[in-house]
Order: C-alpha cells, then sequence, then structure tokens
C-alpha cells in the first residue's frame, strides 16, 4: 500500500515539475515575443521619426534654395527687383528687400559654373540671412580692389556653398555686380581651417582684386576656404 502511494505521489511529483517545465517555456518565450515587438515597435517610431526629419529638412531647404532663386531670376543689367513676399525699394542703386525679421540689400551674383551654383550676395551678414543665400561676410563691395569674404551654408545636400570642396586649383568663379560686370577670378587655393581662424579675411591684396568663399564642414567641425584672385 505504501508503495501504491509513494509511486503515485511520484507521479504526481512528476507531472507538476511537467507542468511547471511547460509554463516556464510558455512564459520564456512568451518574454521573448513581447521582447521582440518592442524592439519592432521601437525601430518602426524611430525610423518614421527619421523619415519626417528628413523631409522636414529637404521641404525647409527646397523652400531657401526657391527664395534664393527668385532673387537670381530677377536680376538685370542695373539692378534686382523684388518677388512675391518681399518689398522693394530702390536705395543708392541698390535694391532693399523686407523679410519676418531683416531688411538686406542683393549687390551681386555669384556664379561658378563647375559645380552648379548661381546665388545672389547679400550684402550684410547674420545668420538670418545665411538661410536665404550666401552674404557678404568682410570686404569690399563685388568686383572692387581688395578681398571680398563671402559666407555661405553648407546644408550637405549640394546647395548653396555644399559643393566648395569639389573646386579645384584654376577653377572659375565669376562675380556680377549691379552695374551688369562680371569679372572672372580664378582659384588659387583650397584648405580648411578652425572654425575661429579669420586670418583668410585679410584686406592685404597689394592692389587687387580677390575673393574669399568660407564655410562650414558639418563633420568636423572646421571651416573650408577657397580662394581666388582675378583672372587677367
Amino acid at each position: 500500500m505504501n508503495q501504491i502511494l509513494c509511486s503515485k505521489d511520484f507521479e504526481d511529483n512528476s507531472t507538476i515539475k511537467s507542468k511547471n517545465k511547460n509554463t516556464d517555456k510558455k512564459n520564456s518565450k512568451f518574454k521573448k515575443t513581447s521582447f521582440f515587438k518592442f524592439q519592432f515597435i521601437l525601430c518602426t517610431i524611430i525610423a518614421l521619426s527619421f523619415s519626417v526629419y528628413y523631409g522636414y529638412s529637404l521641404y525647409d531647404n527646397n523652400k531657401k534654395e526657391n527664395i534664393s532663386k527668385k532673387l537670381v531670376d530677377n536680376f538685370n543689367i542695373t539692378s534686382l527687383y523684388a518677388d512675391t513676399g518681399y518689398t522693394s525699394t530702390r536705395v543708392s542703386g541698390e535694391n532693399t528687400y523686407q523679410t519676418d525679421k531683416n531688411k538686406f540689400n542683393v549687390i551681386g551674383l555669384i556664379e561658378i559654373n563647375c559645380i552648379n551654383i548661381n546665388y545672389p550676395i547679400i550684402s550684410t551678414f547674420n545668420y538670418d540671412l545665411l538661410k536665404i543665400s550666401p552674404c557678404r561676410f568682410f570686404g569690399p563691395m563685388p568686383n572692387e580692389v581688395g578681398n571680398l569674404c563671402i559666407a555661405g551654408h553648407n546644408y550637405n545636400s549640394y546647395k548653396f556653398f555644399s559643393k566648395l570642396k569639389d573646386l579645384k586649383i584654376g577653377d572659375i568663379i565669376n562675380i556680377y555686380d549691379l552695374s551688369g560686370n562680371k569679372l572672372a577670378y580664378s582659384v588659387y587655393d583650397s584648405f580648411e581651417t578652425n572654425y575661429d581662424d579669420l586670418s583668410c579675411i585679410n584686406q592685404d591684396t597689394n592692389g587687387k582684386r580677390e575673393i574669399t568663399l568660407i564655410t562650414c564642414n558639418n563633420i568636423k567641425n572646421r571651416r573650408r576656404v577657397i580662394k581666388a584672385t582675378e583672372k587677367v
């Protein structure tokens, strides 16, 4: 009788252990499934967030590019005229444009055919105006004696000055002024420098016309500088 009871107890214990093992396996599978679901949902959210951010950045850059293009399209021999969204008044041979935050003058055009650049040059420099087009950072007016320094954003999307790194020694940069004069400048130097190094804006040009193009390197937090002198 005791043997039968012991045998039965053993069978019951084995059954319980087997059920516990099955339960543990189910719980383990459930945990793994839940973890994979969580990973999938998290990856989906990250991917969607990145897509939205990228789409907005592309839209924002295209909007800035279109504003700049409108100014270029209205360039003629003597002046630039405003388009929709801007008011224009004649001031001492220049045109004044109005945005929500800034008044600014367009003083010429920069054209670099080998990298498909064609933008107006804004007369003054600040962060908001840099979003519209390259700006005169320092130096004389276009095609005057001295070192005209022009700063432009690098949007890493082949807009504004993001392709300056592709320029080679001897490449031509055309600068137009408001009188319709076009001067060609030949690239003689291209280098990177620290963001706080302003030696490139030096105005000692020995009576020559020069231009300096400046943009940021978004990866190394440095500046790309292009130096060019009037082609004779």
